[in-house]
């Protein structure tokens, strides 16, 4: 059919069959559907949304758009972990080396920032040397070696949907159930997971920013894994305020080096990475309980042994052999430092979090539009928590531009995007709850 007879058909609120979404993924894959025309559809089925039956056929249908991974001559457990999204969730960058240090492998494939969401794969290209987008040998021999590798879609890997995942980023067509599960289940199934942990984010820096969006998208991501056959659980995590007091690229990842080395751990990041290592642990049976999970997963960042993970994937992937030990010689570093300051007295009562996200992208840490390069080295860092004292003059954060003009813009949102109250709030909790399948 038409690719204009489908938009329309979707757009008039019809089901689309099996061979429409057929020729859509295609169309995705090879260049037969226009920019303008896969902008449209994303619309209309943002607006009209999709059935389960749609949904599934639009999940599979893009994971067949390329070649699907087997990964059954490895000597353990093959697991996975995805994140709806939020603004400094830089949690992948822990985790993969965690489970990988207790015996499981986990080949990330991660995405772009997405809307006003950070990226992982942008933030592993903050690192010099590092091949983010490595060759299928490359990739296969890293996480046999090391036990994880976080890189980015390979061009043969769910192809139709790295097509639409940049045109859904710049159309305002992020925040629909329907693709984002096929987006995500997509790309994980091509993967060749024997289970996957799912992160979804609740929160005004989410794309679910409503409680009861979040519960039906980790409802709709674990059953249609299930009915594909790849299991899955989800966690419910609060995206109220950041997850870590860092939000953007280089930034970022020198927060997960300082986690990963003790130097540093932010409360909420440590429990939200410690509970999905633990999720991931029992999905692949290496832990046989709750608590063992979680013990196991304490240990192996303690201990060192998720750090030297970490250093011997980067290494590996054409980082330095050195990069954990000297992280602060090798990333990039902004040019401006700028405090974004308190305005009175009090306590951090509420953060506009999708707004600090917003900031970011505007100092040049995320895109505007798909071809838009950015830049590595901006974005916020020592952001306060919720609950956080503190007193007028003092920093709510630090930012980091390129340009003084740019610090300052930033400065006013990141005031703007904090309130502050007299009294002090009630601590909320990190992780919100857990979804499993009915089945």
């Amino acid at each position: 059919m038409l690719p204009q007879e489908i938009i329309r058909n979707k757009r008039d609120g019809g089901i689309l069959s099996k061979a429409d979404i057929a020729d859509f993924a295609h169309g995705l894959s090879h260049g037969t559907w226009s920019e303008g025309q896969v902008a449209a559809l994303a619309m209309a089925i943002f607006l009209n949304g999709m059935n389960a039956e749609e949904g599934a056929a639009l999940t599979m249908a893009m994971r067949d758009s390329g070649k699907v991974l087997d990964w059954s001559d490895l000597p353990g457990p093959v697991t996975d972990k995805h994140s709806t999204g939020g603004v400094g969730d830089n949690v992948s960058l822990m985790l993969a080396p965690i489970v990988a240090a207790c015996g499981a492998f986990v080949p990330m494939i991660s995405g772009r920032g997405l809307g006003h969401t950070g990226g992982t794969l942008d933030k592993m290209d903050s690192i010099p040397g590092y091949t983010s987008q490595p060759d299928d040998r490359l990739f296969a021999r890293t996480v046999r070696d090391v036990g994880c590798a976080i890189i980015g879609q390979t061009g043969d890997l769910a192809p139709a949907d790295k097509r639409f995942y940049a045109v859904r980023d710049v159309t305002g067509t992020v925040e629909s159930i329907p693709l984002i599960t096929a987006s995500i289940l997509s790309k994980k199934l091509a993967a060749g997971l024997s289970s996957l942990v799912l992160d979804v984010k609740s929160g005004n820096g989410s794309f679910m920013a409503d409680a009861r969006g979040a519960r039906k998208l980790a409802d709709n991501l674990v059953s249609v894994a299930d009915s594909a056959g790849l299991p899955a659980t989800a966690l419910l995590t609060d995206m109220n305020e950041p997850l870590a007091s860092a939000a953007g690229n280089a930034v970022e990842v020198r927060n997960a080096v300082d986690f990963l080395t003790g130097r540093k751990r932010d409360k909420r990041l440590e429990q939200v990475t410690l509970a999905l290592a633990a999720e991931m642990l029992l999905a692949t049976r290496i832990a046989g309980t709750a608590k063992d999970a979680l013990v196991r997963a304490q240990a192996a960042l303690s201990s060192g042994a998720a750090a030297e993970r970490f250093g011997r994937m980067v290494r590996a992937l054409g980082g330095p052999a050195d990069f954990v030990e000297t992280a602060e010689q090798y990333l990039p570093k902004a040019k401006v430092l700028l405090p974004a300051t308190a305005e009175r007295d009090g306590f951090v009562g509420r953060i506009a979090t999708r707004a600090l996200g917003v900031a970011v992208i505007e100092l040049g840490g995320g895109r505007l539009r798909p071809e838009d390069a950015i830049d590595h080295s901006v974005g916020l860092t020592d952001c306060l928590p919720i609950g956080a004292e503190v007193r007028r003059g003092e920093p709510l954060a630090m930012v980091h531009a390129s340009a003084a003009g740019d610090a300052e813009r930033a400065v006013a949102a990141v005031r703007a995007a904090y309130g502050i109250a007299e009294d002090k709030p009630r601590a909320g909790r990190a992780i919100l709850r857990r979804v499993v399948s009915d089945t």
